[in-house]
């Protein structure tokens, strides 16, 4: 496999339904999402997949859905009272949304998504909540 990877940062709050400390209050990140895209050969011009389609199939999926937007798990008992406050801006995910989840939501079901009939696919995702904090979910084949 020949991998290139971009990354892409984006603002967002949300809280971590069921967290024993502080992640269970509303917070915001500004979150830096490392995008790994794979191939078995490189294209004509010696690309995995040229960077600038990176950026309009996965950047800008994160510009219009989750960048200054407040993620909440659709179980979340806030949720209602939450959306009422802001219904465009608070966004229901199927997942709690920790960095773990998030990255693993992009690669199963975004990347697929996104970049099909590419050739390429989402093979792994990174995401920073910190400078010192990420998680990490790689494409199991």
């Amino acid at each position: 496999m020949i991998t290139a990877t971009r990354y892409h940062d984006f603002s967002a709050g949300h809280r971590v339904h069921g967290h024993e400390n502080k992640c269970a209050h509303l917070h915001g990140h500004n979150y830096r999402v490392h995008f790994t895209v794979e191939a078995n050969r490189l294209d004509s011009i010696g690309r995995v997949m040229d960077f600038g389609v990176i950026k309009s199939a996965l950047c800008l999926w994160l510009e219009d859905n989750w960048d200054h937007r407040f993620l909440v798990f659709q179980n979340d008992p806030h949720l209602a009272a939450l959306q009422a406050i802001d219904p465009e801006g608070v966004v229901a995910v199927p997942f709690n949304p920790t960095a773990e989840n998030m990255a693993e939501y992009l690669v199963q079901v975004i990347g697929p998504q996104q970049l099909k009939g590419t050739g390429v696919r989402l093979a792994t995702c990174t995401i920073e909540e910190t400078r010192k904090c990420s998680a990490s979910h790689t494409l199991n084949l």
